[in-house]
């Protein structure tokens, strides 16, 4: 059981790393349009599009990956209180 929260938290950490490249390729222009930028833009875009639904931009300003990041920080605190739970 510990192996599965394992590969669950490392899981959330790569998809937390590309989330936040994702969200810094944004200030480099025809970044999306490289082979990275299309990977990332497939895994992260779904993941973030329900909350940019939710949280309209402010100004310029699109704060929806900053909750996202946050979700996911939040899940992986979850992750550790079950592990810390079946123990």
């Amino acid at each position: 059981m510990a192996i599965l929260f394992e590969i669950l938290q490392r899981l959330l950490t790569y998809y937390s790393w590309a989330l936040i490249i994702y969200i810094f390729m944004s200030w480099f222009p025809n970044a999306y349009g490289t082979a990275i930028g299309r990977f990332l833009t497939k895994i992260c875009e779904p993941f973030l599009e329900p909350f940019r639904r939710i949280i309209p931009p402010l100004g310029m300003i699109d704060i929806s990956p900053i909750v996202a990041f946050l979700v996911l920080r939040f899940a992986g605190y979850g992750l550790v209180y079950l592990e810390n739970m079946f123990r």
